[in-house]
């Protein structure tokens, strides 16, 4: 479509959640980048980095690491009941739909991984979408409870692992030269592509011990968008101005503190030992931060609608084009796959690019959703889901009553 008026708003869908999805992918990007830009980005950069940079990456430390998948896995299992619902509605059986859905998120994450970024959540996700539909039957109560639980285990593990560290051993300062095995990564990033991919298979072992070890909080909040869709949350509440600013303000201060506890314990002034004490605050205080930041979203995107829900929104429809096409710049701005940066640029200037590119990627969403239905790796998802090819324009029928085949659009 081109030239005239931008085609309606699919009204079947649930505005908040794709708004909530799209300011999202910023804390995603920031986290990403800083840990694909080098080996200690993402704690202020190595021995003689500038003061700026440990300020830089001890606020993102506070304020987003933690934060933003939490929010992303929440909204997964809102969509996932929304999914199935529309699914019963239409007269077609969810179970193939959705086993399709999460294998096509773990083959597409196995790609990812392997290519651009062991960071990698969509395999997490598509290997939790399977235990999610046998929990789709828990009472919103009981799905609570449950996501408490588990919560409380990688708490737990990691408190105690991180509390023997710190009776065990030795703190470790990183002054000298980088140790050989950090050279070597290095240069395996910076070199041609077969050197990427084989640093990103050795290292894709950790990376899936890291996965199993907080699949649990992704499930815990994957559990707490099950419960809060089955009561209708965002339908009923995500308009309501003055419950959004109660509750921000009622969870603002547990989220910070716990923010900031993390960061002295990652970002000093505690030593290294005190690290895994951070990650088991992170993982009990971050959700207090995530419910603050989507109350504030939503308050901010009500009072300036359109422009900033619009956009957001339109980025939120496309999130996991988008959260591949992260990786891809990325790749190519800090590996051999490109410009060959890695552990080249400071923890500023990494998340002034972020700014830069989160911008341009809002700008470019917002003018692609204004002309289709679907982004492109949406659109690939889609077709594998239902088994047949969809196309990705938009038409009048598509602001029918009949809902779309997989209701609101999961997160990626």
């Amino acid at each position: 479509m081109s030239g005239g008026t931008a085609p309606p708003e699919d009204p079947r869908r649930v505005p908040g959640l794709d708004v909530l999805r799209g300011f999202a992918l910023f804390g995603i990007l920031l986290v990403n980048a800083l840990m694909m830009a080098g080996p200690y980005t993402l704690f202020g950069g190595g021995p003689g980095a500038p003061r700026s940079g440990q300020v830089a990456a001890w606020v993102v430390n506070v304020l987003v690491t933690g934060k933003f998948h939490v929010l992303f896995a929440f909204l997964f299992g809102y969509s996932f009941v929304l999914q199935k619902r529309s699914a019963e509605w239409a007269g077609a059986s969810f179970a193939p739909r959705h086993l399709r859905r999460a294998t096509a998120l773990l083959a597409i994450g196995a790609v990812h991984a392997v290519l651009l970024y062991t960071g990698d959540i969509l395999m997490t996700y598509g290997a939790l979408a399977l235990v999610l539909y046998g929990l789709r039957t828990l009472t919103p109560r009981a799905a609570l409870r449950l996501a408490a639980v588990l919560l409380a285990v990688p708490s737990v593990l990691l408190l105690g692992y991180g509390l023997l560290t710190v009776a065990l051993t030795e703190p470790f300062t990183l002054t000298g030269p980088y140790p050989p095995a950090v050279t070597e990564r290095i240069a395996a990033h910076r070199g041609d592509a077969p050197s990427v991919v084989a640093v990103h298979l050795r290292d894709l072992r950790g990376a899936l011990g890291r996965d199993v070890l907080y699949a649990p909080v992704h499930l815990a909040a994957m559990l707490a968008g099950l419960a809060a869709a089955r009561s209708g949350v965002a339908e009923r509440r995500g308009r309501d101005r003055a419950w959004l600013r109660a509750v921000a303000l009622r969870w603002l201060p547990a989220g910070l503190a716990g923010g900031v506890v993390a960061a002295c314990c990652a970002n000093g002034p505690l030593d290294s030992r005190w690290f895994y004490v951070g990650q088991a605050v992170t993982v009990l205080t971050a959700p207090a931060l995530t419910v603050v930041y989507a109350c504030g979203v939503l308050l901010l995107a009500d009072a300036c609608r359109p422009v900033v829900a619009k956009v957001l929104a339109a980025a939120g429809r496309m999130a996991l084009s988008h959260y591949l096409t992260q990786s891809l710049v990325l790749s190519l701005v800090f590996t051999g796959y490109g410009l060959g940066l890695y552990d080249r640029a400071g923890t500023v200037t990494v998340v002034a690019g972020c700014v830069v590119l989160y911008a341009v990627q809002l700008g470019a969403g917002s003018r692609l959703m204004a002309r289709t239905r679907y982004g492109p790796a949406e659109l690939l998802l889609r077709g594998v889901t239902s088994g047949r090819g969809s196309s990705g324009r938009r038409s009048p029928a598509s602001t029918g009553a009949r809902p779309a085949a997989d209701g609101v659009r999961p997160v990626r």
